[in-house]
């Protein structure tokens, strides 16, 4: 824990936070998610924003915690076989493939939940590029 960095796991779940709200905004990704989801603008309207966005940075910020955790550098008084200090290029790799798990089970539910194929591509999308995003933050700020 004591090597961690809780500043960039902050700054890190914020920025999967921010990423959310322009990759299901309608200038990308937000009509046709809506679309897939049958929802209109007045049933997302309807909903309750601080329950959903609370929600959402509260989740974002567990998610860039946990991965902070991974990536998290051996102390200086290891002994033996150690791990390799994390760097930007560790950070974006172990976030894209932890985003690549996370775009899996979004595929599944969505199979289950027999959504569109666009729709899984959207969700776990956004997983993706979240994850790579966040660990970029985590490897570059030590």
């Amino acid at each position: 824990m004591e090597t961690i960095n809780w500043f960039a796991i902050l700054t890190a779940g914020v920025s999967a936070f921010v990423l959310g709200g322009i990759w299901y905004s309608p200038a990308l990704f937000g009509t046709a998610w809506m679309k897939d989801n049958a929802l209109t603008l007045e049933q997302i309207k309807s909903g309750n924003a601080a329950k959903i966005y609370g929600w959402a940075f509260v989740l974002t910020l567990i998610a860039a915690a946990n991965l902070g955790m991974f990536l998290a550098d051996t102390p200086a008084e290891c002994t033996g076989v150690c791990a390799q200090k994390t760097d930007i290029v560790w950070g974006s790799t172990a976030g894209f493939l932890a985003g690549i798990w996370v775009f899996c089970f979004v595929a599944v539910h969505g199979l289950f939940e027999h959504k569109p194929v666009r729709l899984i591509f959207i969700n776990g999308g956004y997983s993706l590029v979240a994850m790579t995003l966040m660990g970029a933050i985590i490897g570059l700020w030590r």
